[in-house]
This record gives C-alpha cells, sequence and structure tokens, in this order.
C-alpha cells in the first residue's frame, strides 16, 4: 500500500508547558504538528500552508484567540478551515462568542486526550479526503482539457488539409461550411463579398436528423437575422455573439431562387437557432466574406470560451480564401498575357507572309543584278529572324507553363546545324565573328523537333556572339560519341567564373551584368535550351576555364539509324528533293490583302491556276465554281472564320478530295486541335517556307499522277 500523505495540524498557545503537552497527545496520530505561541505567528502561518485543523487557545496576550480566529476567517483560502477552541474558562457566553466567530468546536482545559486525539482525527481525516477528491477532479479536468485540446487539434489539421486541397474558391468555400458542422455548429452560412465589397452567394450546410453527413444547399435565401448578421459582421470586421435568436425556418418569399439539382428544390434547415457567432473573412486587412456559425437542436450554446477555436478556423479559411482569389487572378493574368501574345504573335506573322512571298517572286525573276540578290537574301534571312523571334516571344509564355510541344522526326544533324547558323547568321556577322564548322564525315541522325533542335544551336550560337568580343572564333561541331550525338559550341569570349557555372541556365541569369554588356538578353536563351534538350531525353553542360577564358557548351542526344525521307511534308531540316510539281487549281483565302496576292503571284510564277478569296462567303462561292485541288486558307477571317470554312467545305460535294491547310499566324497547340477538328490536313504557321509550300503542291501533283 501506498503511505498516506500527512496533513498539517496548528496548534496555538502562548504557554510553551500547553504546547508540549498538546504535541505529546497529537503524536500518535502520526501527522505534521506545527506549533505558534501567538495569533500573529499563527496567521504568518496559515498565509504560508494549508492546515486540517487548527488549535487555538482562547486567552493570549495582544491579540486573543477570538481575534485570531476573525482574521484566519477574512482569508478566503483559509475560511472554512475547522477552528477548536482550548480554555480554562468555559461557560455559555465565550462558547457562543468562539462559535460566533467561526469556530466548530470548544474543548474545556485541561482535555481528555481521548477526545481530542478522536475530534483532530476525524478532521484530519476529512482534510485528507478533501484534498485527493480535489486532486482527482484536476486531473479529471486536466484529461479533459487535453482530450479537448487533442480533438481541436485534430480538427483543425483536418480543417488545414481541406482548406490547402484547393485553390478554387467554388470548392474552397462548401468545403468550410461543411468542416464546420457538427464540430462547431449545427448550422453554418458562409458568405463571401461581391466586388463592393458587400454580401453575395452564400453556402449552407446544417446537421440532419439520423444523417451521418451534414447537409448541404448553395444560394439558399437568407433569414432575416442571418442577414442582418452577415451584414453587421461585413462591416464590423470582427467576432461577434448573438445571445438568443428564434427565427422561423427560411422563407422564399420575396428572395432569389436557390441554385437547384435538376429539377428539384434544394432542402433547407427548418429548426430554430438559439445562439450564434457571426465571424469576418479578414485577410490582408481586407473583409473576403463572412461565416454565420448557429446552434439549435444539439442544445448547446455559444460562449467566450468557444471563440479561441473558431477564429483559428475561420483565419485558416481567410488565408485559403485570399490565396484562392490570388491564384484566380495570376490565371486570369496569365491567360490574358497568353492571349495577348498570341494576338500579338498572329499580328506579327502576317506581314512576314507577303514580305516572304516577294523575296521568291524576286528570286523568280532571274534579276542577275548582284545587289538585288544581296539585297534579296537578307530580307529573307531577317523574315525568317524575325518569325524566331515571334516564336521565342510566345516561348517565353510556354517554357513558364510547361505547355512547349515538341514534334520529334527523324533529321540528320548536319542539316539541323545549318538551320541554326542561317538562324544566327546576322548576329555573327554583325560582330566580325569567325564561325568554325566541323561536321560528321558519315550521316548522323537524331530523333528531334528540327526547329526546337536549331532553336537550342542557335541560342548557344547566338550567347556565343554576345559575350564574345568583335572578331572572336566560334567552333560549331557535331559528331557521334558512342550512342549520342555530341553537339558543342566553344568560344573565345569572357568565359564563366567558377560559381556561375551551376546557374548558367537557371531563368534571367546572365554572368555580366555591367552596362557595357546590356545586350546580353534577359537570360531566357540558357534556360529555354536546357529545357528543350531535357525534353528530347538529353542533357546540356556549360565548361568555362573561368573569366576570359572562353566557354564551352556540349548538348548530347540520343543518336538513331538515318532515315532517307521525312514522313511530313514539313520543313524538318532536312534536305528535299527538288521536283518541278504538276499544275494545281490552288484556293487562296485570306483577308490580308498583301498575303494573299504575293502568295497567288508566287504560285503562279510556279505554273499553278490560282483564285482568291478575302472572307468566308466568298471562299464558298469560289470553291464551288473553281473545284480548287488545295485550299490555302487563313483562320482568322473576319464574320466567319477559317474553321468554319473548312467544315463546310468538307460537307460540299468536292470537300472529301480537296486538300485543306490551314495558313495562320496562330501556333497553339490549341489551334492546331481546332484545325484537326474542323478538317484540315495540314497546320502552317506563317510565313510559311517555300518549300514546305512546294512539298504539298508535288503531294496534290502526286495523287494525280
Amino acid at each position: 500500500m501506498s503511505e498516506i500523505e500527512k496533513v498539517d495540524i496548528l496548534v496555538v498557545d502562548d504557554l510553551p508547558e500547553k504546547l508540549l503537552v498538546y504535541q505529546s497527545i497529537l503524536e500518535e496520530l502520526g501527522e505534521n504538528l506545527v506549533t505558534a505561541t501567538s495569533g500573529a505567528e499563527a496567521l504568518k502561518l496559515v498565509l504560508q500552508r494549508d492546515f486540517a485543523v487548527i488549535l487555538l487557545d482562547v486567552y493570549m496576550p495582544q491579540m486573543d484567540g477570538f481575534e485570531t480566529a476573525a482574521l484566519i476567517r477574512t482569508r478566503k483560502r483559509s475560511s472554512h478551515t475547522p477552528i477548536i477552541f482550548i480554555t480554562s474558562y468555559y461557560d455559555e457566553v465565550r462558547t457562543a462568542k468562539g462559535y460566533a466567530h467561526g469556530a466548530v468546536d470548544y474543548i474545556p482545559a485541561p482535555v481528555e486526550p481521548e477526545i481530542l486525539r478522536a475530534k483532530v482525527r476525524v478532521f484530519a481525516e476529512l482534510f485528507r479526503m478533501r484534498r485527493q477528491i480535489a486532486r482527482q477532479a484536476e486531473e479529471r479536468a486536466q484529461r479533459l482539457a487535453a482530450e479537448e485540446a487533442a480533438r481541436q487539434s485534430a480538427f483543425l489539421a483536418r480543417a488545414s488539409s481541406v482548406l490547402s486541397s484547393s485553390l478554387d474558391s467554388e470548392t474552397l468555400l462548401p468545403g468550410l461550411a461543411r468542416l464546420a458542422v457538427p464540430f462547431l455548429a449545427d448550422l453554418a452560412v458562409v458568405c463571401r463579398a461581391d466586388e463592393a465589397g458587400c454580401p453575395g452567394r452564400t453556402e449552407w450546410a446544417w446537421v440532419t436528423p439520423d444523417a451521418e453527413e451534414a447537409s448541404q444547399a448553395r444560394g439558399l435565401p437568407l433569414p432575416t437575422w442571418v442577414a442582418d448578421a452577415l451584414d453587421r459582421g461585413f462591416r464590423a470586421g470582427k467576432l461577434r455573439f448573438m445571445a438568443r435568436i428564434d427565427p422561423p425556418a427560411p422563407s422564399r418569399a420575396g428572395n432569389p431562387s436557390p441554385e437547384r439539382d435538376g429539377d428539384h428544390e434544394p432542402e433547407s434547415p427548418d429548426f430554430p437557432v438559439s445562439s450564434a457567432m457571426i465571424l469576418p473573412l479578414v485577410a490582408r486587412g481586407r473583409t473576403l466574406g463572412a461565416v454565420a456559425l448557429g446552434l439549435g437542436p444539439s442544445g448547446r450554446r455559444y460562449g467566450p470560451e468557444d471563440a479561441p477555436l473558431a477564429e483559428d478556423l475561420i483565419g485558416r479559411a481567410a488565408i485559403a480564401l485570399d490565396n484562392a482569389l490570388l491564384h484566380r487572378q495570376i490565371l486570369d493574368a496569365d491567360h490574358r498575357k497568353t492571349e495577348f501574345l498570341s494576338m500579338l504573335a498572329h499580328e506579327l506573322r502576317n506581314p512576314l507572309a507577303p514580305i516572304r512571298n516577294g523575296v521568291q517572286v524576286l528570286r523568280m525573276l532571274d534579276l542577275n543584278e548582284p545587289l538585288v540578290i544581296q539585297v534579296g537574301e537578307m530580307i529573307d534571312r531577317q523574315t525568317a529572324h524575325m518569325a524566331r523571334l515571334v516564336d521565342d516571344l510566345l516561348d517565353i509564355s510556354r517554357i513558364t507553363s510547361g505547355k512547349i510541344r515538341l514534334q520529334p522526326v527523324p533529321i540528320d544533324a548536319s542539316a539541323v546545324v545549318n538551320s541554326a547558323l542561317e538562324i544566327s547568321r546576322p548576329l555573327l556577322e554583325s560582330r566580325r565573328h569567325q564561325c568554325i564548322l566541323s561536321l560528321p564525315q558519315q550521316g548522323l541522325r537524331v530523333m528531334a523537333d528540327p526547329d526546337r533542335l536549331a532553336q537550342v544551336l542557335a541560342n548557344l550560337l547566338n550567347n556565343s556572339a554576345k559575350y564574345t568580343k568583335e572578331d572572336g572564333r566560334i567552333w560549331l561541331s557535331v559528331d557521334r560519341e558512342g550512342d549520342e550525338a555530341v553537339f558543342r559550341v566553344r568560344d573565345t569570349g569572357i568565359g564563366i567564373p567558377a560559381e556561375m557555372l551551376s546557374k548558367v541556365f537557371d531563368l534571367f541569369t546572365q554572368v555580366d551584368r555591367s552596362l557595357d554588356r546590356s545586350q546580353g538578353g534577359l537570360g531566357i536563351g540558357l534556360t529555354l535550351v536546357r529545357r528543350l534538350v531535357e525534353m528530347h531525353g538529353g542533357r546540356v553542360q556549360a565548361t568555362s576555364a573561368g573569366p576570359g577564358l572562353g566557354s564551352e557548351f556540349v548538348v548530347r542526344l540520343p543518336a538513331i539509324i538515318p532515315v532517307e525521307h521525312p514522313e511530313h511534308p514539313a520543313d524538318n531540316g532536312a534536305t528535299v528533293e527538288r521536283r518541278a510539281p504538276a499544275s494545281c487549281r490552288v484556293l487562296v483565302v485570306d483577308d490580308n490583302v498583301d498575303a494573299a496576292e504575293s502568295l497567288a503571284m508566287l504560285l503562279r510564277f510556279n505554273g499553278h491556276e490560282v483564285r482568291l478569296a478575302f472572307e468566308g462567303p466568298g471562299a464558298l462561292d469560289a470553291a464551288v465554281e473553281f473545284l480548287p485541288e488545295l485550299v490555302l486558307l487563313d483562320i482568322g477571317l473576319p464574320g466567319m472564320d477559317g474553321f468554319e470554312v473548312a467544315r463546310r467545305l468538307r460537307m460540299g460535294s468536292n470537300g472529301r478530295k480537296v486538300l485543306l491547310v490551314a495558313m495562320t499566324g496562330y501556333s497553339q497547340e490549341e489551334y492546331q486541335r481546332k484545325s484537326r477538328e474542323a478538317g484540315f490536313d495540314y497546320h502552317l504557321v506563317k510565313p510559311v517556307d517555300p518549300r514546305v509550300l512546294e512539298e504539298l503542291l508535288g503531294q496534290v501533283g502526286a495523287s494525280h499522277a
């Protein structure tokens, strides 16, 4: 058995010999005996300790027993401590006075030892029992508090999981209402602020008898008390209790219709609410909405102790809602940016088409004037470079959103190198760099998107050209190393510090940011290089001996067995066998008159019969009369767009035979998908390379051979 806990007993008498007697009598009880020789000393001890019982002499100098007892009773902690008076002067008057001062007993002296021990023993046991009961009650309260804290922590953890699981406010708000019921409330109404900062649409959740999950609805009409409470919550911006509410079931009279589920009206709570809390959803100083929590069927009532948990939940919900709204703003801004870049690219590509067509016409005129030839080649190079800049403009957006799509085909590595050189030629020539080219003696092919791989190499060449002083040297080589095709771009430029080698491929990173190197760009090119190489299943590495010692970039891609002919009539960088296609009937449809007429001029020079149309209905009429074999159709037509024109052409009697080709400034995957769905055979982006156009015409001619 565990040892019995001793209690404290206070004995107060001004005569030491009496104290010694009382100690000898009470010693066998085995308790802690504490003595005092005056009332003042007794009061000090009472302030320091809790006593099971106090034995108090009545007649003491300075402060007698009655005055001491009265002062002991004034202290809250000792106001109920049992006091037994002991005195030699025993009569009814003094006894009554003793009881009046809070005594529980009055013992005449000399005392009977057995009687004194018996009475003290009773009070000691009672004190011990009370202390044990108090300790058990405290332990139980602590256990209940710990269990409640655990429940609340688990609830908040689940709430955080639910609130962070989505960045869509349309999902978050119903989830918040469902979270609150039944843990915090019998009824929860979540209201989001509209653009004017006033109560807007509502989400409801409430307890339903005999149902495991809470019922939910959206857009129910608000009872007057809820509407007023939410409005005050919006304006006050702080928690508010409502002590007594007894509203009827929500009425739909004079309120907008709730959102329906099919042909059924949603249910609504039909119980009165007896207690409520209104909490605003505030984040970054803005009131985003408010939440009304109500109690009814459960019989609970809200008090101040419920506020911390509710405020914690609503605080987390406000942050989650703010994040969702910010995410929506970012998505909207990104969508607007993408739409702007798409439209900008389309508008920039449109004038490039007639420029490139015009250059091809000049070449066909057999003008031998060297200056004319030189200017024509320059315009052609710059047009191709401008087209690539437009593509890079869109890549800035695509690379950050992961929307770059590759169209890999087997291509010759040497052809891609030549394409990259053509792209970078203007910059290389303007800075008078010597470019030393090394190509493999035997054929080397890779599975890659020709345009994107040429872009990778061109970006590396441009990077070397920008960071190499004029009249520098740049080496471009490609060779097979084992199972890999290895492309190397090396220069005599400013080099790369060792600490920057691991960062040069990071977005917006530049090795030299001094004013005289401002032509170095925005730090996008090398990031695009790494992304594109990795998407091809390869890797890229930068090396440098240090500042002023040049740098080298190495791209490694899987090598494949050469394939002689491409499968698609697209410009994939491979060498195309030239042949004179048979004459075809071609319908050109474009609202850009210069683009349409320059393309028609180019086609007629090649012996084809061409008909022009500048809008959708005219194209349909021309198709019926002209019966074209090939239709080159712009998508962005006024009124009836190119997709609709294509669908109607396919429905015509000649629709199955004609080759439909979209020629447009829109290059996004979305527009390519729409082209396929509308019935186009090919989707070409302006300005179209004449070699690609020649292959298409050859395909039409081959079908009649």
